[in-house]
């Protein structure tokens, strides 16, 4: 019998299927199986659920960089000015945006006005950070032209001319002012007009044309828009620029584009990437996605471990059958095959179950955190702190299949040990007190 049928013969499959539908008298080897198949099922599903927010989490931070920052910034080192004040402004910014341009791999150069100023809107202030473009350069950043939510004419700011007193504003700064598009807001910068009793903070009143959530709570909740010619006047910056916003094709190979960046700008010329912002951010994303991928397989591991307690239950209870089956041919091979397909079915329905509930957790995490957050009284997710304002989920093939092949691998590896034992009793062992 041994030498004419082959390994993992029909047989054999039969024989393991019928040891793990235990009779009601062997109920402790029928619960160890249920308890092996619950552990392996719920560790397989929170492996691929933390997957997925993972990968979910970081997509959607790096998205909400990229879509409303520049990947680059390109500004000047400091130089004494002829006045004698230090100065860091780019005179020569229409060059330098036509030379960086031609850069390849650049989609993207606009010259930006930045300051941080008050607003005011009656008896409500906000700190808030002003970005100074032009309408032609705002609709081509994704997030504040195309944002999750938006309110008022984001038209009214392209078409102004330059110079115009429109802007466009954050959600979270026009809920810390209570406004809404077409209301007016004061703008209040304390470096205003120089006179000869020194600098007078400088005040204008501006209309909120557009309202837009970016989906980064720290942008909302500071971020507006001004026209470029306008910025200008305001800031005391006529015929100059702070930076070039620069936008690239592969945000994640800006790295390998800082030399020629560098040649094209100038002598002066330094660089802020994306990475450099949110690189430690990133960096401690990774470290706790390998401490939690290592939690999480430890899981797994144990709830392996409960196949072992029940295999080994299982080859007690059988040690009759075991010797029956030996004396009529079987090979101790055999015998290890019959109880290794035991250990591997568990592990097998344990993980096409985990991953079922794991895809189903990561396709519905909406509905899912909708009633956590609920429950808990809206207080589970504080964007001020994580920054986003909801908790994503992305299924990524690759993530899934290195759930399925650790979980499957450990159910196999630690039914070896059990299924040796069973090959190798001694049959006359087996039958002499039966």
């Amino acid at each position: 019998m041994a030498g004419t049928t082959p390994p993992f013969a029909r047989f054999e499959f039969m024989i393991a299927w019928r040891y793990l539908r235990a009779r009601r008298a062997e109920g402790g080897v029928s619960v160890m199986t249920w308890i092996s198949l619950i552990g392996v099922t719920l560790a397989v599903m929170a492996l691929i659920a933390t997957l997925a927010v993972r990968a979910g989490f970081r997509a959607e931070f790096v998205d909400t960089i990229l879509g409303a920052n520049a990947h680059v910034t390109v500004y000047n080192t400091a130089e004494v000015g002829a006045t004698g004040r230090i100065e860091r402004t780019i005179a020569d910014y229409h060059a330098m945006s036509a030379r960086v341009r031609e850069v390849n791999g650049v989609t993207r150069v606009a010259p930006l006005i930045k300051g941080q100023v008050m607003a005011n809107v009656r008896d409500r202030n906000a700190g808030i950070e002003v970005f100074g473009i032009s309408p032609d350069d705002l609709k081509t950043i994704p997030r504040v032209a195309d944002p999750q939510e938006a309110h008022g004419d984001i038209d009214r700011f392209i078409d102004s001319p330059e110079g115009s007193d429109v802007i466009a504003i954050g959600s979270g700064v026009a809920r810390e002012l209570g406004v809404a598009a077409g209301d007016r807001i004061k703008v209040i910068s304390p470096n205003g007009v120089k006179t000869a009793f020194g600098t007078s903070p400088r005040v204008k009143a501006y209309d909120v044309v557009y309202v837009f959530t970016a989906g980064r709570y720290d942008i909302d909740r500071t971020r507006v828009y001004m026209p470029f010619t306008e910025a200008q006047l305001f800031f005391n910056r006529e015929g100059v620029a702070d930076e070039l916003e620069v936008m690239v094709e592969d945000p994640e190979a800006i790295d390998a584009m800082a030399p020629g960046l560098i040649k094209a700008a100038g002598d002066r010329a330094m660089l802020w990437t994306w990475r450099d912002s949110a690189g430690s951010f990133l960096r401690a994303l990774d470290i706790e996605d390998n401490v939690m991928f290592i939690i999480l397989s430890i899981l797994v591991l144990i709830a392996a471990m409960n196949i072992t307690s029940g295999l080994i239950m299982l080859v007690k209870n059988k040690g009759r059958d075991i010797g029956i089956l030996r004396t009529m041919g079987l090979t101790e091979g055999a015998v290890l095959r019959v109880f290794f397909l035991c250990g591997a079915f568990t592990g097998v329905i344990g993980t096409l179950f985990g991953v079922a509930l794991g895809c189903l957790f990561a396709i519905y995490i909406d509905p899912i955190f909708g009633f956590v957050n609920w429950a808990s009284g809206g207080q589970a997710w504080d964007p001020s702190i994580r920054g986003i304002y909801y908790l994503p989920a992305k299924l990524q093939w690759g993530d899934v299949l290195s759930a399925v092949a650790l979980s499957l691998g450990l159910s196999f590896v630690v039914t070896i040990f059990p299924a040796r034992r069973a090959a190798r009793m001694n049959p006359v062992e087996a039958l002499r007190y039966e």
